[in-house]
């Protein structure tokens, strides 16, 4: 429904709850699961017409402050991604990057890929830039790089190289194979040392290039071919779109 241009899951929700939808001819209730391009699918007697999705594929540098959902579960205004590419269909993010954090991310409505970048069994490597608070030791990050106890179990094995030291402050570049909530973050503050600023510069072959925060464009066919290649998937090609837009 959302992908018939009906509004949000939330909207949606209340048609279906208020009676409106109908599925294969009978009251839809939450939590019917309907093929759109098998099954007949009515909202007030108007029958929804689908066809099959083009994969869209664009990259974001998210700014600090936006949250990296479709919609504010809260309920309290908050600024959200999809806000920030105004596209009619349904894309979602791949991953996340939490509120303060800032930097790449990938949307999409191309399920399979999204699955295998995500996925903790593909292990696909995620790269950020990351300033930390005061001058880290080489004893912690020695430590860090061979994995650290988190939630009851050691982290993966980082690659963690350090660009800059000042009494005040480090500044890392930290390529990850995993990821757990907040993970850079919880562990930097277990060293006693707070993430000042989190920018992910890269998702697999991906890289945040020159957007600046709240920029967008489509990926170009050799990003796309790069990223299928590495899922393993066949290349798809597409036709070329502006470069670049802004929020």
């Amino acid at each position: 429904m959302a992908r018939a241009g009906l509004g949000s899951r939330r909207d949606n929700e209340k048609l279906i709850a208020a009676g409106r939808v109908r599925l294969n001819g009978r009251v839809a209730r939450l939590g019917d699961k309907a093929d759109p391009l098998q099954d007949k699918i009515e909202v007030d007697g108007r029958l929804l017409k689908f066809s099959p999705p083009q994969n869209i594929y664009v990259k974001l540098n998210k700014p600090r402050g936006v949250i990296s959902s479709l919609e504010d579960e809260m309920d309290q205004g908050r600024s959200i991604v999809r806000d920030l590419i105004p596209l009619a269909g349904h894309i979602y993010p791949v991953g996340r990057l939490d509120k303060q954090s800032e930097g790449l991310m990938l949307m999409t409505n191309d399920g399979k890929l999204a699955h295998r970048l995500t996925h903790p069994r593909f292990a696909h490597e995620k790269e950020y830039e990351v300033t930390l608070e005061g001058r880290i030791s080489d004893q912690n990050l020695e430590q860090w790089r061979h994995g650290v106890q988190l939630d009851d179990r050691l982290t993966a094995p980082a690659d963690i190289h350090v660009l800059r030291k000042s009494k005040d402050a480090t500044l890392l570049r930290i390529t990850l194979r995993e990821g757990r909530k907040r993970q850079i973050r919880r562990i930097a503050a277990a060293f006693g040392h707070p993430v000042r600023s989190l920018v992910r510069t890269r998702i697999g072959s991906l890289t945040l290039g020159n957007l600046k925060p709240g920029e967008w464009r489509y990926l170009n066919d050799e990003e796309i071919q790069m990223l299928q290649k590495a899922m393993n998937f066949p290349a798809e090609k597409k036709k070329p779109h502006k470069n670049k837009h802004k929020n």
